[in-house]
């Protein structure tokens, strides 16, 4: 058998770093100049006519190396989007994508997947974001085009229609372009355009004219204007870049009719502000202890600073129901300062009792109206914030939602706001769109206190109550959504339809709703002749804009049904919203996108989906390249310890992992696995390099030994970089690592692969694979080393812990506030896990379980300071005296 020679492996945050260089940045969001592809332009155009936006973005890239080279595009989009297309030109060749319904899309492609050779394109990253990721190898000298267009209705909020893009080549890129042209029939009154990233010498390089309907932005900084210093290569463009703007308002309404459809706006103004009567329902369960409770605290003393001659209430619930008063009260000064009182006073306590805190707000307001203690004409809303599932008393999330809906009837809207990840969102909504309301992720951030804040602004202002838009019936077909519980100030109403007969030029339409003081009632017509007078200026007009629009809005509010819907309601409302996607080219929940690639150097074929935001998991805010990119199957996940040393937790649920690094001294024995139940227990013995390298400020340590024992079997297992020594009892059985054994006797399996690896199995329990790692052994520095990485560890009991054993139990964590690290590779953010806000770096470790020489970069969250936040206790706390 030929002996294999082993190089140095020792220092493996080193190479980690250069090995996976280009790998991190190919990674990295695009357009950048990565191994040879030159990224030469990216234009993002848009057009918003009727404020429905029309974006088109465009990248051009060419392979300046001499062999065939990855080039990824990748961007954010809003969540409110829908793409509408996407293709590649690679050469005069063009590789379109094709819009298929998602489960003729997913058996297509299921062979592929199964085999680990597609990648979902399309993922959350962000608060109001989604990313699509696409990557193709080219031949040298070869340019691509990739092209993503999306469409969307621009919501009205704070008298504001507001665009935002996405900026983040993060290099310098020759020919960057931001166009956006606006088409408004009714007129602007106002146009703004700002970056986070924009400094005072972008801030001239801005363009922003608009006159009468028309208005025009653009954005094109040279190369030298792009940089963060006069030499630099880094791009100072990296954030939003915003376009907000308003229209004209003569009258409440804007009706257009263009081919056979038309669209209402309604936003009228100057009108009476209606008080209201607002019940917030608070969850003070246990997990709402610390931050969570501080920022609720602080967002609702700021409300408070907003109420004025409303009627309001608090209803706390934990496993108990209290409220502040028996009844809503007035907001007058002394109220409101006892209010603040009580806020200052709110703390967490048991469990979650949802169903009695949500009750108990709808029965008192049903009894304020019902004895006339609220204003007669004034606009009714229910606010609940909670962190996690309902766990006392009713605890079936369906029968909350039949006793709520009852109790409510539809006389007012139910807003729930889900604190956190640990929420069953899906239920929230259900509940909240069954009752004319809505549900809102708040993001445990930093921020939380203010989104909690920014949600009431929006419904702080009610106008007007049981609005309804009223149309021939014997002329339209296929009207979206005509009647609303309530218009809040600054925001929009809007109604589009499909006229019977298709050459149909004029509509009249009746408008109704309940004021502060009466009933509002008048009748406003449109013909075709005035719309096509304000639609003269063509050059601003993309396709059949309305129709369009109609369909956009008909999807979404067909989505939007389907999720508190069942049985054959729902399947109708999936078949109609489904044929919409389909005839439009909408990428919506019931479609995906099929994007091909040519064939050669491995590239692999695509899906994108629109995520949904009650399925997604903890967004991340980074989206990483697919684990397609990375693996050509799903890899076994385990926890491991190798190198200086490095600890690797892995988190299948989020097909993540988090890493952190031990500095002790040589001769330290840390205890990496105990588990009382089955006897098991792992340590591990610290060495460092053959002499201090006095440049470093730590110095490199590894395990020269571990030492892994059951103590119900009375086995001992001691390995070294030279031997392997099994003690049972009083006997004691040795091999080296120049051995190739298979042993197996009662409760033991050991396999010695040759100069490579053991793996060991006791009874039933986990799984062992011991790394050996071989250096030169005249290196001046370093010394072989091992490496320890656990299969199976579910088969360990509950009570398993140790460095390495505490995380054989599930583990949560959200990563929040993405931002630049030190190193621009590594971007830094906040993780959010067990209750603690760490300070993380994204970052590669190696894996050598396969390959001792060079092993496979795993990307994970990199914890500072020993894992401090992340390991029980701290560090020193698993130092122990004696490998047994």
């Amino acid at each position: 058998m030929k002996t294999r020679r082993f190089t140095k492996t020792g220092n493996t945050k080193r190479n980690a770093d250069n090995d996976l260089l280009f790998l991190r940045k190919a990674r990295d969001l695009i357009p950048e100049v990565v191994n040879g592809i030159e990224i030469y332009s990216m234009k993002i155009d848009s057009k918003i006519t009727s404020r429905f936006a029309h974006n088109v973005i465009t990248s051009r890239a060419v392979n300046r190396g001499n062999v065939h080279k990855e080039v990824f595009f990748d961007v954010e989009l809003p969540k409110t989007a829908f793409i509408t297309n996407f293709s590649m030109t690679i050469d005069g060749v063009t590789y379109p994508g094709t819009i298929k319904e998602k489960e003729v899309a997913k058996k297509q492609y299921e062979k592929a997947v199964s085999k680990g050779q597609t990648a979902g394109l399309v993922k959350a990253s962000g608060r109001k974001t989604e990313k699509f990721t696409v990557s193709v190898n080219i031949e040298a000298a070869s340019k691509v085009t990739f092209e993503l267009t999306y469409e969307e209705l621009l919501k009205r909020q704070f008298g504001k229609y507001e665009m935002f893009i996405k900026v983040k080549p993060k290099q310098l890129v020759k020919d960057f372009e931001i166009e956006v042209n606006i088409f408004e029939p009714q007129g602007i009154t106002e146009l703004e355009a700002e970056g986070t990233f924009i400094t005072n010498d972008l801030q001239n390089i801005i363009k922003k004219t608009f006159s009468d309907k028309k208005g025009h932005i653009s954005f094109k900084p040279t190369l030298d204007q792009q940089r963060t210093c006069a030499n630099c290569s880094q791009s100072v463009l990296d954030g939003d870049f915003t376009v907000r703007y308003d229209v004209k308002r003569t009258a409440p309404d804007d009706l257009q009719i263009v081919n056979g459809y038309f669209v209402h706006f309604f936003a009228p103004t100057n009108l009476p502000k209606l008080p209201k009567n607002v019940i917030f329902v608070i969850d003070i369960s246990g997990s709402m202890s610390g931050r969570g409770i501080e920022q609720t605290r602080e967002a609702l003393l700021k409300i408070l600073d907003d109420i004025k001659d409303d009627f309001f209430n608090f209803i706390l619930f934990g496993s108990e129901v209290q409220t502040w008063k028996e009844t809503l009260i007035k907001a007058t000064p002394e109220n409101l300062d006892e209010a603040r009182k009580f806020v200052r006073g709110i703390d967490t306590a048991g469990m979650t009792n949802l169903h009695g805190g949500i009750m108990r707000g709808i029965d008192m307001l049903n009894a304020a109206h019902e004895r006339n203690l609220v204003p007669k004409r004034s606009a009714s809303i229910i606010i609940m914030l909670t962190d996690g599932q309902p766990n006392v008393g009713i605890s079936n999330t369906q029968d909350i939602q039949e006793h709520v809906k009852k109790a409510i009837e539809g006389k007012y809207p139910l807003y729930n706001l889900g604190f956190g990840y640990g929420v069953d969102y899906s239920f929230l909504e259900k509940m909240a769109l069954e009752n004319k309301g809505l549900a809102r992720r708040i993001y445990p951030d930093s921020d939380a206190a203010l989104q909690l804040q920014g949600f009431y602004d929006e419904v702080s202002n009610p106008m007007l109550t049981d609005i309804e838009l009223n149309y021939p019936e014997n002329e339209i077909l296929d009207l979206t959504k005509n009647n609303f519980k309530h218009f809040y100030d600054g925001s929009e109403i809007v109604v589009a339809g499909r006229f019977i007969d298709n050459n149909q030029n004029h509509l009249t339409v009746d408008v109704r709703g309940e004021g502060a003081n009466d009933a509002l009632s008048y009748t406003t017509q449109q013909d075709a002749q005035q719309t096509d007078k304000a639609f003269q200026e063509q050059e601003y007009i993309f396709g059949d804009y309305i129709e369009r629009l109609w369909a956009y809005l008909t999807i979404e509010q067909l989505l939007e049904k389907r999720i508190a819907a069942t049985g054959e309601e729902k399947e109708n409302l999936t078949a109609k919203a489904l044929d919409l996607s389909l005839k439009y080219k909408f990428v919506t929940p019931l479609t995906s996108m099929v994007v091909t690639k040519p064939e050669d150097y491995n590239n692999q074929d695509g899906i994108a989906d629109k995520p949904i935001e009650g399925i997604a998991q903890a967004v991340t805010g980074v989206t990483l390249a697919p684990q397609s990119y990375l693996y050509t199957s799903h890899p076994t996940w385990y926890t491991s310890v190798d190198g200086d040393p490095h600890f690797i937790i892995s988190v299948p649920q989020k097909e993540d992992a988090i890493c952190f690094n031990i500095n002790e001294n040589p001769g330290a024995i840390l205890n990496l696995i105990n588990d009382p139940v089955t006897g098991i227990t792992v340590n591990g013995e610290l060495i460092g390099d053959k002499r201090a390298n006095s440049d470093a400020k730590i110095q490199n340590t590894y395990f020269g030994k571990l030492g892994i024992a059951n103590k119900h079997l009375d086995l001992k297992l001691t390995v070294t970089p030279e031997k392997i020594t099994i003690q049972n009892g009083n006997e004691k059985t040795g091999f080296t690592w120049l051995d190739s054994v298979t042993l197996q006797q009662e409760g033991l399996t050991l396999i010695i692969n040759r100069k490579k690896n053991l793996v060991l199995s006791m009874g039933s329990s986990a799984s062992f694979v011991i790394v050996l790692h071989q250096v030169w052994k005249k290196h001046p520095l370093h010394q072989d080393f091992l490496g320890l990485y656990t299969l199976e560890s579910d088969k360990l009991s509950e009570q398993t812990h140790g460095l390495l054993g505490q995380f054989f139990h599930p583990i949560d964590f959200t990563i929040l506030e993405i931002h630049p690290g030190s190193d621009p590779k590594k971007p830094d953010a906040t993780m959010i896990v067990k209750n603690n806000e760490l300070t993380v770096t994204r970052g590669w470790q190696k894996d050598y379980r396969r390959d001792p020489k060079h092993g496979v970069d795993i990307p994970c969250w990199f914890v500072h300071n020993n894992g401090a936040g992340l390991i029980d206790g701290v560090h020193t706390d698993y130092i122990v005296s004696s490998l047994f």
